[in-house]
């Protein structure tokens, strides 16, 4: 029994994990690499592995840096089917033909100037029609549902927290006379987050696969976080400009719309138009509103008084590129929730060079941000930024709400993993090397664990942990 890391292994984008069980071949996630241009060309790159040897892949949820790579993964040969929650397949039917979309037009872009420099230019990473091959294979589950998907392999999936159909992926392995449970976390939610449950807490497990993304960070109380969105609005009802979101289209998105429409009186959000500014964010909203059943008590309880979780009288879904070019006129009273979240790609680029030079607008960075993005440089506080190669004026006022985050910080992800009685030791995925190095001397230290940083390429032999 093996497992290896080709993807986020210091790294917090493109998961993907290798589990060899006798002649069986596991895939833990299959997402895409992340951040700066020449880390994303990395996805052009072919796997280090053989797609057609494989015999299951299992998703942990829809997120684009955990899904990304599947269709190529078709692509270069495999057949067998992809085991993921209920919700999460119906997200990806959304995220990955925006993805193909996406990575077509980038593609265009990149390659004239590859051209006019003689570089050989590149490939689709995948067409719609590869999407389409793709989902037919996608198999869905509740929680808790236990199923074999190979000989000696089986998997249960627990609710992660994280976003829609996010899932803890528990694996009972067995060679022989051997067994060994492996816990991937997946990436695990921000306890106490708005519509979803908190994660769940296992008890045992041989290894763990942990997501360490705010391995070094702790967010600030739910209630807290609130009254510093209070904050804000109170501070910008003053200020005759924009207000620009830049949101992940799954999870954070419902998140913002949702507390918009909890706090709608209470924030002063009458005066404003809200625009829900990302065909693919809109699509996602749907499907939230649809799985009613993994609301958390407050959630249900406010669905059940007001009927569907994002309605406000003054909010505006913007499908078409029209509509959003329209949304750009205005100077005033608008407050825009666009992708990507980390201002990479999509309309919420068009939005900053129309208002992040602007005094009286102001930008709300609502998650992480990866080196070298757009938004990273925003929080930081450079002087300038460069949109469509445009040295752009950095104006506006920019607010760092960390409360907002999706992922759990590190004391979340310490009070999971001290749920495991055993005291399993840690491989540490999905994050920074120096958030991870945090996280693994508190696990040491404070909990009697053993944990380390997952090494791209690296194998841990799960018949000898001792060793570990």
């Amino acid at each position: 029994m093996k497992l290896t890391s080709y993807g986020a292994a210091g790294e917090v984008t493109g998961s993907c994990h290798l589990l060899e069980v006798g002649s069986k071949r596991i895939l833990l996630d299959c997402g895409l690499i992340q951040g700066r241009s020449k880390d994303e060309l990395r996805n052009h790159e072919p796997f280090p592995f053989d797609a057609s040897s494989l015999d299951a892949v299992v998703l942990s949820h829809a997120h684009i840096d955990h899904s990304g790579r599947l269709p190529i993964l078709i692509k270069q040969g495999y057949t067998g089917p992809i085991h993921t929650h209920l919700a999460s397949a119906d997200l990806c039917k959304v995220l990955l033909k925006d993805s193909a979309s996406l990575n077509d037009r980038d593609v265009k872009m990149r390659n004239k100037r590859r051209a006019r420099r003689g570089k050989p230019l590149l490939e689709p990473l995948y067409s719609k029609d590869d999407v389409e091959q793709t989902l037919a294979r996608f198999r869905g589950y509740e929680y808790g549902q236990q199923t074999q998907i190979a000989d000696g392999v089986t998997i249960k999936l627990h609710d992660a927290g994280h976003i829609l159909g996010s899932a803890i992926v528990e694996l009972t392995l067995k060679e022989g006379d051997q067994q060994r449970v492996v816990v991937f976390s997946g990436d695990l939610g921000h306890r106490g987050a708005p519509i979803l449950h908190d994660f769940t807490h296992l008890e045992h497990a041989d290894l763990v696969l942990m997501e360490s993304t705010y391995g070094n960070r702790l967010h600030r109380d739910w209630s807290e976080t609130f009254d510093e969105v209070s904050e804000i609005a109170d501070a910008v009802k003053r200020s005759n400009g924009n207000i620009l979101i830049p949101a992940f289209s799954v999870g954070r998105s419902q998140m913002i719309l949702y507390m918009f429409a909890r706090y709608f009186e209470q924030w002063g959000l009458g005066r404003w138009q809200i625009f829900l500014d990302s065909p693919m964010a809109i699509e996602a909203s749907e499907i939230y509103l649809r799985h009613t059943q993994l609301y958390d008590e407050n959630a249900a309880a406010f669905y059940n008084e007001h009927g569907p979780l994002l309605d406000m009288p003054n909010l505006h879904f913007t499908k078409s590129a029209e509509e959003s070019m329209a949304v750009n006129k205005i100077k005033s009273g608008a407050i825009i929730i666009a992708g990507s979240g980390m201002c990479t790609g999509g309309r919420i680029r068009h939005h900053l060079k129309h208002n992040v030079w602007r005094p009286e607008c102001h930008v709300i960075i609502a998650g992480y941000q990866s080196p070298g993005s757009t938004g990273r440089k925003l929080v930081e506080g450079k002087p300038f930024i460069k949109l469509w190669g445009e040295r752009i004026k950095v104006a506006a006022q920019v607010h760092t709400v960390g409360g907002l985050s999706a992922h759990a910080d590190q004391q979340g992800m310490m009070d999971w993993y001290a749920s495991f009685k055993n005291r399993p030791p840690v491989l540490l995925v999905h994050g920074e090397k120096k958030a991870q190095q945090v996280l693994a001397d508190r696990i040491t230290q404070e909990l009697g664990g053993r944990a380390a940083a997952a090494k791209k390429g690296k194998t841990t032999d799960l018949l000898a942990l001792e060793k570990f």
